[in-house]
C-alpha cells in the first residue's frame, strides 16, 4: 500500500468521524430547540465531583435560561460546522469545551455514584472519548478534503517556469 493511498484512507476516516460527531451534536441541538420543556436544570443540579458548586450555581433562575440557550447554540454550531466542513477547527474547540463541561459535571471518578450515566465507567466515559476525537479533528481539519472549506478555498494558479 502506498503512502498516498494510506493518506487518502486516513483522510476519509477523519471525514467520516467529523460527519458522525457533527450529526451527534446537530441532532442533540435540534432536539433541545424543538422541545419547549427541555432544560439543563436536572443535569446541572445532579452534578458531582470537584465542580459541583459551580454547576449548582448555573441552575440559578437568572442564569439557567442563558445556560440552556448557549448549550443548544453551541451544539448547533458544532454540528453545522462539522457537517458542512467549514470552520471545523472552531467547531472542534467549541465541541471540546462543551464535552469538557459535560465530563466535569458528571466525572467518572472512582468513588462517585454514576448519575446520569448510560453505563459504569472508570475515569474514561463517552464524553471524554468524543472530546479526544474533537482534538484529532482540530489537529487535522478535514473541511478542505470534503466540505465547504474546499469550495471556498482560493484557487492557486500554477505557472510554468522557463527553462534556460
Amino acid at each position: 500500500m502506498t503512502a498516498s493511498n494510506t493518506n487518502q484512507k486516513l483522510s476519509g476516516g477523519l471525514v467520516l468521524l467529523r460527519l458522525f460527531i457533527g450529526w451527534h451534536f446537530l441532532y442533540e441541538g435540534i432536539v433541545k430547540v424543538y422541545n419547549p420543556d427541555w432544560t439543563s436544570f436536572g443535569y446541572l443540579a445532579s452534578a458531582q465531583g470537584p465542580f459541583k458548586s459551580l454547576f449548582a450555581w448555573l441552575t440559578a433562575e437568572s442564569i439557567l435560561p442563558w445556560v440552556d440557550t448557549l448549550n443548544w447554540l453551541a451544539l448547533l454550531f458544532v454540528g453545522i460546522t462539522f457537517i458542512l466542513g467549514i470552520f471545523d477547527r472552531a467547531g472542534a474547540v467549541v465541541g471540546m469545551g462543551l464535552l469538557a463541561l459535560y465530563y466535569l459535571a458528571h466525572p467518572s471518578f472512582p468513588g462517585l455514584d454514576q448519575l446520569n450515566a448510560e453505563g459504569n465507567y472508570w475515569l474514561v466515559n463517552k464524553n471524554l472519548i468524543e472530546l479526544a476525537a474533537c482534538w484529532v479533528l482540530f489537529l487535522q481539519p478535514t473541511g478542505t478534503y470534503i466540505g465547504l472549506a474546499r469550495l471556498l478555498k482560493p484557487k492557486t494558479s500554477t505557472t510554468k517556469t522557463e527553462l534556460s
